[in-house]
């Protein structure tokens, strides 16, 4: 029982102090790599029309929702596109049904790509992080029509605040099935630790200076 409550004491204050390291880290990004999200913005205004930063509701800890920021990377047409492609074809329409993704999607921008690829589209979700929206590190965002999906583990996942990074994105992503998925965000909320998320953060920038087939798509 005592060893429990030590666990617990243990995991308590370091999310005390995760929130803290969040809030200052987020800070220094967005200071020092201001000069590489200008180049970014000015290379998705270019390259197609439409918005900067795109938005999409995900729910957060606790089942609060939020809007999570993203660089776009797709066409202004895409939830067309999108509609056009699942009609007509069954085999895209299972596959988005299982995944949320298509694997080789027109709907991404040539520096969507690009973006994906290399995980730099999520950067303004540092924004989200200032606003103690999201983490770092943690399990990742999802959105309502995903809840179903996780079953009797959503309550679990949504205990901690989701990740910009985490288990899933540094493990294969889109190339996972959706329950490998579930397994590995209710695997980090069991065992959060500074250790786990010393690697989450080493495999995370192996994935953003390598990413070869991880996934990102």
């Amino acid at each position: 029982m005592k060893r429990k409550k030590k666990q617990y004491s243990k995991k308590y204050f370091y999310k005390i102090f995760k929130t803290i390291f969040d809030l200052f880290f987020s800070s220094i990004i967005l200071i020092v790599g201001l000069p590489i999200f200008l180049i970014i913005a000015l290379l998705i205004k270019l390259s197609s029309r439409g918005p900067i930063f795109y938005f999409q509701e995900r729910i957060g800890k606790n089942k609060k929702t939020f809007n999570c920021i993203k660089f776009r990377t797709m066409h202004p047409e895409a939830e067309d596109i999108l509609e056009n492609l699942i009609t007509n074809n069954e085999k895209l329409r299972k596959e988005f049904e299982e995944t949320h993704k298509l694997k080789n999607d027109p709907r991404i921008t040539n520096i969507g790509k690009f973006l994906r690829k290399t995980s730099l589209d999520e950067i303004p979700q540092f924004l989200n992080v200032i606003k103690m929206e999201m983490s770092i590190i943690g399990p990742r965002p999802i959105v309502k029509n995903e809840i179903q999906k996780y079953g009797e583990s959503y309550n679990k996942v949504i205990s901690l605040k989701p990740g910009i990074t985490g288990l899933w994105q540094v493990s294969g992503r889109n190339n996972l099935s959706y329950k490998r998925r579930v397994i590995l965000d209710c695997l980090y909320v069991d065992n959060i630790s500074p250790l786990l998320d010393l690697r989450i953060i080493i495999r995370t920038f192996g994935v953003i200076f390598f990413p070869n087939d991880r996934g990102a798509y």
